[in-house]
């Protein structure tokens, strides 16, 4: 086999230099996510550094490496979040001058982590390619260190650490599910965990909008694009050197939809009572995807960042209880005369639902002029419940139809 651009000593070498600095973080069995995926299932709670990411292992690695005149210089990186929290807290603690250019698209939790680090950002382009184009750009006028996020040797061994604490702390564990955007993590990870247990599988997740490595394994043309909940691995272009190693050590790549990746948010908040970024819950979202590759196995998942923007993560809990029947909205016909709301709020109520909200229509649409539209929305405990309340109203006689949540 061609020797890889990093191995198995510069990964334990970049344990010892970031060693105190970073966290070593827990990896803890879940007995939820166990059962449900009938698998032995282990989480790396990487949400728990300091900068709630991964990204902190390789930006200080890096930066420990400098020259003394690199570090007067000051170094530039671009980033759509966690690695310009991880390069910028690091630098700020190191005394070194950073630059951060980020996507306009940026999360403004990133944006604001980021300036509270010291650093100085840059917000410019549509794409993180048009990001970098400008990082480079600074980079050579003002001859700054470019850090890139995960095409350098140093980035690839820090993230690596990851999986070496790992099998660290649970031996047994034969397959990692690693989130993949440019590569570095899951580069790294392969390389400590086939180096120290040769037959452990190293199986990549993808959002399936930006699936370039999956199509670089298979060989196939790269098309990416589209709206994620996972912005932080919304990569086009997978680093030369992190690809370069993926052909060699890691088993599969998978593509997760947006709908998987949500279920797995509102699940690590759920189940672990944790909190997932996109691109942190995209192992889980693999899991729960494609079961063939995980029953019954040992299997060890990186939640890799928990920064999600608290709007975002609202609407992802409440989207999740209405595709799991836990809101549901009715619609009702009900006769103009005093006392039907009460009738119907009294059925809901004796049936265990509990009323969110309530819209009457009198004067638009079809409704005859002696009925009235009504739109309940109700919490409930689940589907079956959901068809208890349907049909306890109905059987009083009221014509109801579920808008919103799950097929009655």
């Amino acid at each position: 086999m061609a020797t890889l651009p990093v191995t198995l000593e510069d990964v334990q070498l970049a344990a010892a230099r970031i060693g105190g600095a970073v966290v070593h973080t827990p990896c803890l069995r879940s007995e939820t996510l166990s059962r449900i995926s009938k698998a032995d299932i282990w989480i790396k709670f990487e949400n728990l550094q300091f900068t709630a990411s991964f990204k902190e292992r390789g930006a200080l690695n890096t930066l420990l490496q400098l020259t003394d005149d690199e570090r007067k210089r000051g170094v530039i990186a671009m980033s759509a979040g966690n690695h310009a929290q991880g390069v910028a807290y690091h630098a700020g603690r190191l005394g070194i001058p950073a630059t951060i250019v980020m996507p306009s698209f940026t999360p403004n939790t990133k944006v604001m982590h980021t300036r509270g680090h010291g650093a100085k950002v840059v917000l410019l382009g549509d794409t993180l390619a048009e990001s970098a184009d400008e990082a480079h750009r600074l980079a050579a006028t003002e001859k700054l260190v470019f850090v890139h996020p995960y095409d350098d040797p140093r980035i690839i061994a820090g993230q690596g650490t990851i999986a070496l604490e790992m099998l660290q702390d649970v031996p047994e564990l034969d397959t990692l599910v690693v989130p993949v955007g440019g590569g570095g993590m899951i580069a790294g990870c392969a390389v400590a965990a086939r180096g120290l247990k040769p037959d452990v599988k190293v199986i990549g997740v993808e959002s399936a909008g930006y699936s370039a490595m999956r199509q670089l394994l298979a060989n196939e043309p790269v098309t990416v694009g589209g709206d994620t909940i996972a912005e932080g691995i919304a990569v086009r272009d997978i680093g030369k050197l992190p690809l370069s190693i993926a052909r060699a050590l890691v088993d599969r790549v998978l593509a997760v939809d947006e709908v998987a990746i949500e279920r797995a948010i509102s699940l690590f908040l759920e189940v672990e009572k944790t909190v997932a970024e996109g691109a942190g819950a995209a192992g889980l979202a693999a899991l729960l995807a494609h079961p063939q590759y995980f029953t019954g196995r040992k299997v060890g998942l990186v939640l890799c960042g928990g920064n999600i923007d608290t709007r975002l993560l609202a609407s992802v809990l409440l989207r999740g209880l209405v595709r799991d029947g836990r809101i549901v909205r009715l619609r009702l016909m009900i006769g103009d005369l005093p006392g039907q709301l009460a009738r119907v709020a009294g059925l809901i109520g004796k049936s265990g639902g509990n009323i969110v909200e309530v819209q009457h229509q009198r004067l638009f649409g079809s409704v005859v002029a002696k009925a009235t539209e009504l739109d309940v929305t109700i919490e409930t405990r689940g589907r079956d419940h959901m068809r208890e309340l349907v049909a306890a109203l109905q059987a009083e006689g009221f014509t109801v139809r579920v808008l919103e949540g799950a097929d009655a």
